[in-house]
């Protein structure tokens, strides 16, 4: 690995790290276009390995300060995150199956749909306390399995699937979600990168640069934000808008995987 490829590496974990800490989410899905376009990794599987372990260094890091702040269902996040955790074993299995530029069509495609999910203007409900109303436990397996197996197959975090998925199953108002979802993105992300380390498909060199830059990036982030609290919708905006133009290139470069 060049002198070049670490700084790079650094850089790409500080950009996705800001925007985290700019925008409160997102910012993960950019980790495997970065590590492949920027950093310069070659195999798309150990780039969705890699990415994954950075994601769940992340998640975790940002759970502590919502445990401490009381944010955390703590039985209804173990729920998730169990069943979660298996679906995401079993999507990662199913991913290292898959030739690595149909991986990626199929990755760029989802890009899109967290680009427009992110440009969608989130209506704001009253929310109330959902620790006593009735809790649909199958209804959370069933969710927490599905959203696994995902998380898994790509090597996201899945957050932006386990946060609204939490609120389906429990009622539960949109601050704990947030911070209850935030064990499963972790552990998911945790399986994912375990299951690709035993084909020798994450790469802990360039995991450990990225996630070192995240740190720093996030605290940036967390700064700018302060002081653009403002704009936020317009940063939001604006992201979105560059999540879904690296989408289309990368759709365009892997086109032919699928015969298009």
């Amino acid at each position: 690995m060049t002198a070049i490829q670490v700084i790079l590496a650094i850089v790409s974990g500080g950009l996705v790290g800001f925007v985290l800490g700019l925008l409160g989410g997102g910012g993960s899905i950019l980790a495997t276009p970065l590590l492949l376009y920027v950093v310069g990794v070659q195999d798309p599987h150990v780039v969705i390995g890699t990415s994954a372990f950075a994601v769940a260094v992340n998640a975790y890091a940002n759970f502590i300060p919502h445990a401490r702040a009381g944010h955390v269902r703590w039985k209804m996040a173990v729920a998730f995150a169990i069943p979660g955790a298996i679906g995401a074993f079993i999507g990662s299995f199913v991913g290292k199956l898959v030739p690595g530029k149909q991986l990626l069509f199929l990755f760029a495609i989802l890009m899109i749909v967290m680009a427009v999910r992110m440009a969608i203007p989130k209506k704001k409900k009253d929310e109330q306390d959902g620790a006593n109303n009735q809790v649909h436990y199958l209804r959370v397996v069933v969710i927490a399995l599905l959203v696994g197996v995902l998380s898994g197959f790509f090597g996201i975090g899945g957050g932006f699937l386990i946060v609204p998925g939490l609120i389906l199953a429990t009622k539960m108002p949109m601050l704990a979600a947030i911070g209850s979802s935030l064990l499963s993105v972790g552990t998911f992300g945790l399986t994912t990168a375990v299951n690709y380390s035993l084909s020798g498909l994450v790469d802990w060199l360039i995991a450990l640069e990225f996630v070192g830059g995240g740190i720093i990036g996030g605290i940036a982030g967390v700064f700018v934000a302060k002081r653009l609290s403002k704009q936020q919708r317009t940063l939001q905006y604006l992201f979105s808008g560059v999540v879904m133009l690296v989408a289309i290139y990368m759709l365009f470069i892997n086109a032919q995987a699928l015969s298009l």
